[in-house]
């Protein structure tokens, strides 16, 4: 099999080179480019039974059209979302689709909590302050969260991970899913509504799909307490971006800490510090003293990076021989 990897890092070929190395998959070959891949792009895949996208890629319609004619039989996602993939298209057309549904949700959890931190603590600005001799505390005023409450929206892995740690903070835990954790045996489920109202730190932790599309939006953060902490660590279309902007703006949050946010494709691994950006998103995010942003890094931690490799090696492998692993994703 050969796989073309697209915007491939310097991260990305230092660990899928060190899992490539094992002798398990020697009948494997792998070619990594820089560019995203976008449907102007798909065509350089011409030759390759595989390629390997990641979720700040644009796997519509055309791209996966093109993507069969140029012979793909498999798009290895390494990540856990999919939402950026067409997967009518690619089942029509006969191309399957694997993903890495989990690698290491204790670090995402471990950012979510750390962007809350900073973000409650201003310690970011505290960092810039003190290296220009600036030791001053105006403006650095945080709350303590021990004995605060953290509503968790989503309690999968990931979420689950970030419940531990709030309880560990010394917080109370409401959980709002479809499904119940059996292991989160301290958090209490409720209804989203109960959740908005009653906790001090809500974290999210869900998918992106159409029912849960800017489920924070102007009705749902009227409902939040006053001075709420609102960490998103998920996918930037959970938040409708005008609305906490506004929310923001009329005082209703505290803090707010994200590692995604709407429009951030372009944006995401990047470096754009000499350039004009289009859209005036993460301007004015960053135009706030209450928000800190990051760039979608919540995932890059070594262990996670050595998961990720391993599984998308692993699903590969599972296609070559004609095995299903449960990481296939379908329409």
């Amino acid at each position: 099999m050969k796989i073309l990897f697209f915007g491939t890092k310097s991260y990305d070929k230092q660990f899928f080179n060190e899992t490539w190395k094992e002798k398990v998959y020697e009948q494997i070959e792998i070619d990594y480019v820089d560019v995203l891949l976008t449907p102007d792009t798909a065509r350089l895949a011409h030759g390759y039974d595989a390629v390997c996208a990641f979720v700040n890629m644009d796997l519509s319609t055309p791209a996966i059209e093109t993507l069969a004619q140029c012979g793909v039989k498999l798009i290895l996602m390494r990540c856990a979302g999919f939402n950026n993939v067409d997967l009518k298209t690619a089942q029509k057309n006969g191309i399957t689709v694997m993903r890495v549904p989990g690698y290491s949700p204790e670090a995402v959890a471990e950012h979510a909590m750390a962007l809350a931190l900073t973000a409650n603590r201003h310690t970011h600005k505290a960092y810039v302050r003190v290296r220009e001799n600036d030791f001053s505390l105006g403006g650095l005023m945080g709350v303590v969260l021990h004995g605060k409450t953290a509503g968790i929206v989503g309690t999968g892995k990931i979420g689950a991970a970030m419940a531990r740690i709030c309880h560990g903070f010394g917080m109370k835990v409401l959980a709002y899913d479809v499904y119940q954790n059996p292991d989160l045996d301290f958090a209490e489920y409720v209804d989203l509504d109960t959740l908005l109202a009653q906790s001090d730190l809500i974290s999210l932790h869900c998918p992106l799909m159409e029912s849960t599309h800017h489920m924070i939006n102007i009705d749902t953060i009227n409902k939040m307490k006053d001075g709420v902490i609102l960490v998103n660590t998920s996918r930037g279309g959970l938040i409708k971006t005008d609305d906490l902007i506004q929310g923001i703006r009329e005082g209703k949050f505290f803090a707010v800490g994200l590692d995604v946010y709407e429009e951030e494709n372009a944006n995401v691994y990047e470096d754009r510090s000499d350039q004009i950006l289009e859209h005036s998103t993460v301007a004015r995010l960053l135009n706030f003293p209450n928000v800190m942003v990051t760039s979608h890094q919540g995932f890059f931690a070594r262990e996670a990076l050595q998961a990720i490799s391993k599984t998308t090696m692993d699903n590969a492998l599972a296609f070559m021989e004609g095995r299903k692993n449960g990481n296939e994703v379908t329409a």
